[in-house]
């Protein structure tokens, strides 16, 4: 019990001080930001007035052991629930015995799966056909190249493939299970199998056996080398060697400008000009946090910003803090405050009468649309577009990623953020390579350590390595108020103690989803399309999350579908949308500067906010400081 009450004093409590323990700059006193004091109070319902009884001393030491039990847990398990496993398991397993029809068409289903793999295997042709019983999925590219054709390796391909397939059945079908419960089992096995795919071994991997006959075995060598320098690398708390190779600010990053507001949250970068004259309407682009801004300022071939820049638009950027412990209270509000909020407030100072072009990319553009929704019933001529690239309003179809945001999983997260005070660069790694292990982490497995080779140097994945944390109370906020609840979709997101609509959205909207977004599924962001009574253009273009956005013009294989409704016209869904849309092949961008300068004014000189008058101004170069912190 002594060791129980010692535990218990020495937790770190829940809540902490709002404020950080340190002076703002001296740029955080020019905008004007709303306290938690100063927010409306909103009356409790009966069930949170219960909620809100003050525990008792016994119950905070019983609490704060049981947190920091899960916290452990949390910490060894990589994050994972295991309540939340169990009951996803046991309702798939109660429900598969009750229904011995499905067990008997599943028995007939391996019976015939043998038949045709023996019948596969038999000599009927003079020509073995590869694939003749299983083809992989469009989007596997474990089997490509012409060593998985070979008669024993593609007929043990199409035998795990099979195996897959037959796994996927059994969590299919079943009456009375819940879909939740059997979209958990289906992903649980399937990341099960994928850790024994014969693409892992040695023996059984074509590939790494050519290797072996061309290099005597010394690819082993070599990826025993490769394992040593990423380890050597993990224990000393850096990233990968591999993913060290492109510099920001010298390799990335460098589009020319100044920061020209900071507060304790975020920097505000605006871009040198390269036209004599701009229009007139400034560009902000509010990144997400989760990961740095720069993955729209990577080399100067594939910069969105400077794409812009040179397009004749003035471009502002938000580059957010990565967080430390201290950042633990920092809410989602207080991000929309002191980031888009702040950086609309300051760019209507330095640019005073122009409306603003908002764009937001994946969680930024979330964070916009609600900013945007509050400024349209309270400031309605701040923003004249407002763009989304791969961002979601409404989380019910948010993919992959809302298999394990339930209670029990959100609970369990939280428990272990409370304890560290935020969510780790390798949780928040760990978590977007559980949704493509084979993309992510096998492939590079076998290839780093079994071939023995590196991958070219990219500096899309360098980027990727370059992860941030995110706080407590902002992660919590973000799981449970948009994930678990959808409170924005369905109008219960409040700020400043009154509910934000996205039907208060008028003003002209540009919204981009990509055809394999892991993230933020394209017909996820397309539900903006009843949700905002507005023009809105929507774009679905080639490729994922980060590469379909990051799609400068004249990069090969890229295309588009656009169309755009109008804000009286009649909604139609995404399948009738995808047969109806015009594709085009190129990219993006292109589309969007057009929409950008439709609806801007005419060209006017270009001139700089450093001349503006605001003396007090930051004046670090670009990329400024925010984005060098690890």
């Amino acid at each position: 019990m002594t060791q129980l009450n010692s535990l218990s004093d020495n937790l770190v409590r829940l809540r902490g001080p709002k404020e950080l323990p340190m002076s703002p700059p001296a740029s955080v006193g020019r905008i004007p930001i709303v306290s938690n004091s100063d927010r409306i109070p909103v009356e409790p319902t009966a069930i949170e007035a219960q909620a809100t009884v003050q525990p008792s001393s016994s119950d905070t030491a019983v609490d704060d052991i049981d947190r920091s039990f899960h916290a452990a847990l949390a910490r060894l398990i990589g994050g994972v629930s295991p309540a939340a496993l169990a009951l996803a398991f046991a309702d798939w397993q109660l429900h598969l015995l009750a229904s011995p029809g499905k067990q008997a068409s599943l028995a007939g289903q391996a019976i015939q799966n043998a038949f045709d793999l023996v019948d596969a295997m038999l000599p009927r042709h003079a020509v073995f056909q590869p694939w003749s019983v299983i083809r992989p999925l469009e989007n596997d590219r474990r089997f490509t190249g012409s060593d998985w054709e070979l008669p024993s390796f593609n007929l043990l391909a199409q035998a795990f493939l099979l195996n897959q397939q037959w796994w996927h059945s059994t969590t299919t079908g079943i009456h009375g299970l819940a879909h939740s419960n059997a979209a958990i089992a289906d992903f649980a096995l399937r990341q099960g199998l994928d850790t024994v795919a014969p693409t892992n071994f040695a023996v059984s991997n074509p590939e790494v056996l050519r290797k072996i006959m061309e290099t005597g075995g010394g690819n082993f060598v070599y990826g025993l080398h490769n394992f040593v320098e990423d380890w050597q690398a993990l224990l000393a708390g850096g990233r990968l060697r591999s993913d060290q190779t492109y510099v920001v600010g010298k390799d990335v990053a460098i589009t020319p400008g100044k920061v020209v507001y900071r507060n304790e949250l975020i920097e505000l970068i605006q871009y040198s000009p390269t036209t004599s004259t701009v229009r007139a309407e400034p560009v902000l682009i509010a990144s997400a946090w989760i990961m740095k801004y720069y993955i729209l300022d990577l080399t100067p071939r594939n910069s969105l910003v400077r794409y812009l820049v040179e397009s004749g638009f003035t471009v502002f950027m938000i580059s957010w803090k990565n967080p430390t412990p201290e950042y633990r209270n920092f809410s989602l509000e207080d991000y929309r405050e002191l980031g888009v909020d702040a950086a609309i407030t300051t760019i209507n100072s330095l640019r005073p009468g122009q409306a603003i072009h908002a764009a937001g990319y994946c969680l930024g553009g979330t964070l916009l649309s609600i900013a945007a929704a509050r400024l349209a019933r309270e400031r309605p001529d701040c923003l004249r577009t407002v763009t989304l690239l791969a961002a979601q309003t409404d989380f019910t179809e948010a993919g992959e990623l809302t298999l394990f945001i339930n209670e029990s999983q959100v609970a369990f997260l939280e428990d272990m953020m409370w304890r560290q005070g935020l969510l780790a660069t390798a949780q928040m790694a760990g978590a977007f390579q559980m949704l493509r292990t084979n993309d992510l982490l096998w492939s590079r497995v076998v290839r780093d350590y079994l071939i023995g080779e590196r991958a070219a140097p990219s500096e899309l994945m360098s980027w990727n390595a370059d992860a941030t944390r995110m706080p407590y109370q902002m992660h919590s906020d973000y799981l449970r108020r948009l994930f678990l609840n959808n409170d924005l979709a369905e109008g219960r997101y409040q700020v400043n103690g009154r509910p934000v609509s996205l039907a208060d959205l008028h003003i002209p909207m540009f919204v981009v989803g990509t055809l394999r977004d892991h993230v933020a599924p394209w017909k996820s962001t397309y539900k903006i399309n009843f949700l905002a009574d507005a023009d809105i253009t929507y774009v679905l273009t080639s490729g994922g999350h980060n590469a379909g956005i990051v799609a400068p013009p004249g990069q090969e294989g890229r295309s588009y579908q656009v169309r755009t409704k109008k804000a009286h016209d009649p909604y139609i869904g995404p399948d009738e949308w995808i047969r109806r849309a015009p594709s085009h092949e190129g990219s993006w961008w292109t589309e969007w500067t057009r929409f950008l300068a439709a609806h801007s004014g005419q060209p006017v000189p270009t001139c700089l906010a450093a001349d503006s008058g605001q003396k007090s101004a930051p004046s670090d170069e670009a990329p400024g400081s925010y984005v060098l912190e690890q």
